[in-house]
């Protein structure tokens, strides 16, 4: 049996504004007051997992340490079978520049290392989320998300945030990056993991 949310503000351990706007989204529905770690001046912990939930887990737990609000952490990337899953958690460290994140870099350098693979297309590969919601008193809970898809070149579309220009879900001939914010947010992998939630701790 999952725990249920029954406070009003939920704290959403992220400071990527696309990810913030995205989660908002999604539980505007539910009447919850939603804030990012931003606005709440939090530093972002170092992410030492080598899987998506560990990295959640370290988000969602430190920020409801911090402020003693219940807090829901997202760790999520894109795993290209031709590269054996990578970037996977280490979606975000491809873009890293040294003084920000460079996300047509990171793009660049998955397309350059299907290259090199020698990968024949269609280059599969599937957008994952994990979402872990944790109170306080360290007690959590985990919902898992997935969108399958493939990597298309060149880039295409202005929408969303991260690798969505290079991703083409299955059953769709546009990118992430090409569909209107609200279509991307009712299939994406992050809805596959929020319906799980949603079911589990605030229906």
């Amino acid at each position: 049996m999952t725990r249920k949310f029954t406070g009003s503000t939920l704290l959403v351990a992220t400071h990527n504004a696309g990810k913030l706007e995205e989660i908002t989204d999604l539980l505007q529905p539910y009447g919850i007051e939603v804030v990012g770690a931003k606005q709440m001046n939090l530093p972002e912990p170092e992410e030492t997992g080598t899987t998506f939930v560990e990295n959640a887990r370290l988000k969602a737990h430190a920020a409801a340490q911090a402020t003693g609000l219940p807090a829901l952490s997202d760790d999520s990337g894109i795993a290209i079978d031709a590269l054996d899953g990578a970037p996977g958690v280490y979606t975000a460290d491809w873009a890293e520049t040294g003084s920000g994140r460079d996300f047509v870099m990171a793009m660049q350098k998955a397309h350059q290392a299907l290259l090199d693979s020698g990968a024949a297309e269609p280059w599969t590969a599937r957008f994952c989320c994990t979402l872990v919601l944790a109170w306080p008193d360290g007690h959590d809970e985990v919902f898992p998300g997935v969108m399958e898809g493939r990597v298309v070149w060149p880039m295409r579309g202005d929408q969303g945030h991260g690798y969505d220009p290079i991703f083409q879900p299955d059953g769709h001939d546009v990118t992430f990056a090409e569909m209107e914010r609200f279509a991307k947010n009712r299939i994406s992998h992050r809805a596959d993991a929020f319906t799980k939630l949603v079911q589990g701790c605030f229906a």
